[in-house]
């Protein structure tokens, strides 16, 4: 848990994918102390991709992949962020690529749609999402941080597209230790309200997120 992060912006128009070329500071909206430092590699190994989605002079607001809070920490009345973000120093950051698709993920509609930079739709698979105890958080903007095989969880075939969005309603959904981070993954069920808060889809729903680059925006929406 990081205080000290921004709550993400709930809507996204532009973005763009960047790398670090060695562990980066992170800053709230003082930009005088650190809150936290984005490392250069993530969790695999692998260069940290960073998405950029806004400018102020010399400074960026990045998406970050950490939470604020718990669901059980925050007041009575008030939810956690789905999302978090941090400003970080824009000479820090090397381009990368360019994000020309986008995942938008309706809750209600149990749909993932990939749709291009105006907004149209290319493609639309059936998904299951969260069940009404442990809900798919909607008016986040996350996007792709990693992909893996994880024979512990069966998934040995389809990578697991894991986002930067974080559940909002448990602490630990699934039990476990990932701090409720939300992931597309494949399922035999693609429908229906489900799932710990992760997405569930096919093949065809999983090969073709699995084409998209890492730092693809997902906007989770009702």
């Amino acid at each position: 848990m990081i205080p000290g992060l921004l709550r993400g912006p709930s809507t996204v128009d532009t973005a763009a994918a960047f790398t670090l070329a060695a562990d980066a500071p992170l800053f709230g909206d003082d930009r005088t102390v650190p809150v936290a430092r984005f490392e250069a590699e993530n969790f695999l190994g692998e260069p940290s991709t960073v998405v950029q989605v806004a400018t102020d002079g010399e400074w960026s607001l990045v998406l970050t992949p950490s939470r604020q809070n718990k669901p059980s920490q925050v007041p009575d009345g008030s939810t956690a962020a789905a999302q978090t973000a941090a400003w970080v120093p824009t000479v820090l950051l090397t381009p990368s690529h360019e994000l020309r698709q986008h995942v938008v993920i309706s809750a209600s509609r149990q749909t993932l749609e990939i749709r291009d930079t105006d907004g149209r739709v290319i493609r639309s698979f059936p998904v299951a999402v969260g069940a009404p105890g442990t809900p798919t958080p909607t008016g986040a903007v996350g996007y792709l941080q990693a992909r893996y095989l994880d024979p512990s969880q069966g998934q040995t075939t389809h990578r697991i597209q894991l986002t930067s969005l974080h559940a909002t309603a448990a602490d630990e959904p699934f039990r476990g230790s990932d701090g409720g981070l939300i992931g597309i993954h494949f399922g035999a069920i693609t429908g229906g309200t489900i799932s710990h808060g992760c997405i569930r889809g096919d093949n065809d729903t999983l090969t073709t997120i699995d084409s998209l680059p890492v730092g693809t925006l997902v906007h989770l929406v009702r």
